[in-house]
C-alpha cells in the first residue's frame, strides 16, 4: 500500500462527508452517505491495511510515556494509521452532533461552528457542542 495514496484517499473520503454535514444535514443523501456504515468501514479497512503492513516500532517507542509515543509516531506508517484513526473518530463525532441536534430540535446554525471545530480540533469541537447544547437546552446531562 502506497502511504501517500492511502493518505490522499482517506482525506478525499471524509471531506465530502464533512461538507454534507455542514451544508446539507437534512438531505436524504447525507443520511445514506454520512450516517451509514460505509465510511467508517472503508476507513477501518484502510486502517487495518496500514496496521497489517506493520512498521517496526522504533526502539523505545510505546504508549507508556510521551517520549515513547513521539518515537512511535516518528514512523510514517504509524503516523498514517494515527491520521486515519482521527479521521474516522472525528467524522463519527461530527455525524453524532448533527443527529443529536436534530433529535433535540436545535437549529443547525448552532451546530456548524461545532462541526468546523470538530473537523479541525476534534475534542474542542465536541466540547463546544456539548456546552452549547447544554446552554440551549438548559441541561447539563449528556443523555436525555
Amino acid at each position: 500500500m502506497d502511504l501517500d495514496l492511502a493518505f490522499s484517499l482517506s482525506n478525499m473520503v471524509v471531506l465530502p462527508a464533512w461538507a454534507l454535514l455542514i451544508f446539507a444535514p437534512g438531505w436524504s443523501r447525507t443520511q445514506s452517505l454520512v450516517h451509514a456504515l460505509w465510511i467508517p468501514v472503508l476507513l477501518g479497512a484502510v486502517y487495518m491495511g496500514i496496521i497489517a503492513m506493520g512498521s517496526p516500532a522504533p526502539e523505545g517507542s510505546g504508549f507508556d510515556s510521551l517520549d515513547g509515543v513521539t518515537r512511535l509516531f516518528s514512523s510514517p506508517t504509524t503516523m498514517l494509521a494515527g491520521w486515519v484513526h482521527y479521521l474516522v473518530f472525528d467524522l463519527f463525532v461530527g455525524a453524532w452532533e448533527v443527529r443529536d441536534a436534530r433529535r433535540l430540535g436545535l437549529s443547525h446554525i448552532w451546530v456548524v461552528p461545532c462541526l468546523v471545530l470538530t473537523f479541525v480540533l476534534g475534542p474542542l469541537g465536541l466540547m463546544v457542542y456539548l456546552l452549547w447544547r447544554g446552554v440551549l437546552r438548559g441541561s447539563t446531562t449528556l443523555i436525555e
